[in-house]
């Protein structure tokens, strides 16, 4: 009778929710966790790009700046270090080719060299947002180190526009109409 007592039939029946239990709860977790992984990787992609798009414009605008900006002594080493070959003497110009194929000259407007403030906060600005130097990896450290850089320099695009009398055109995301967050 003893070894009736051991195989009963029922033992299986009254531990079947719970064997059902462990199984789901096995299963979500590792669908949890390949889920999880790929939904994170998505967002910091977007996130990601969104931040370079931003350091992209404000690298742009600055750029532009810079090639306005006309110079006092155009040997300057303070000038040369920071925006390098992109900062001529005089207006800056390019060629635009219009829908007839025709090459025209554009001129873009100098801006006042003596404002050394404006000349200070254009050569800060675009060294903050050099892409060369920003990094890239995927460490707090450096992420931490991007953010405050771009957050730096769009104080000093404001400061730029106000001197220069500029509408502020806003971040890229809101250019874009990205709201902030994942949708």
């Amino acid at each position: 009778m003893s070894a009736h007592a051991t195989t009963d039939p029922f033992d299986d029946v009254m531990n079947l929710e719970e064997r059902f239990y462990e199984e789901g709860y096995t299963q979500g977790t590792k669908d949890g966790d390949r889920a999880g992984k790929i939904e994170g990787r998505s967002v910091g992609l977007a996130n990601g790009y969104d931040k370079f798009l931003e350091s992209g414009r404000l690298y742009g605008k600055s750029l532009v700046w810079a090639n306005r900006l006309q110079l006092r002594s155009p040997s300057s080493a303070e000038v040369e270090g920071a925006v390098a070959a992109s900062t001529p003497a005089g207006p800056a110009s390019m060629t635009v080719e219009s829908s007839t194929g025709a090459q025209k000259k554009c001129l873009l407007p100098p801006l006042p060299s003596t404002n050394s403030r404006l000349e200070k906060n254009i050569i800060v600005a675009h060294a903050l947002v050099e892409p060369d130097t920003l990094s890239t990896e995927n460490n707090d450290d450096a992420v931490n180190d991007f953010d405050d850089r771009v957050k730096k320099a769009q104080g000093k695009v404001k400061v730029i526009e106000r001197i220069l009398g500029e509408q502020p055109t806003g971040s890229a995301t809101a250019v874009h109409g990205k709201a902030g967050g994942a949708a």
